[in-house]
């Protein structure tokens, strides 16, 4: 993927970057930057809803993660 606000030569150098790198510290990026969001959507919905509990925070997290029809398979009405 070309960047249009990033030089070539920064490009080729993040590409090889990423292809020197162990595939256990791609791994552990992605999950970080996974946990991030994670993160960032759950503070959202925690504004959005300052009354609830944790335990329905993240209820409302994987309902809109996952959409009603998985969450609901997954989890039924357990909130």
């Amino acid at each position: 993927m070309v960047s249009r606000d990033t030089s070539k030569q920064s490009d080729e150098l993040v590409t090889q970057l990423y292809r020197d790198m162990p595939t256990a510290k791609k791994a552990k990026l992605l999950f970080d930057a996974m946990r991030m969001g994670q993160q960032l959507a759950m503070a959202g919905l925690r504004q959005l809803h300052p009354q609830a509990d944790e335990n329905q925070i993240w209820h409302l997290w994987a309902k809109q993660h996952l959409g009603e029809e998985l969450y609901q398979q997954a989890y039924g009405d357990s909130r």
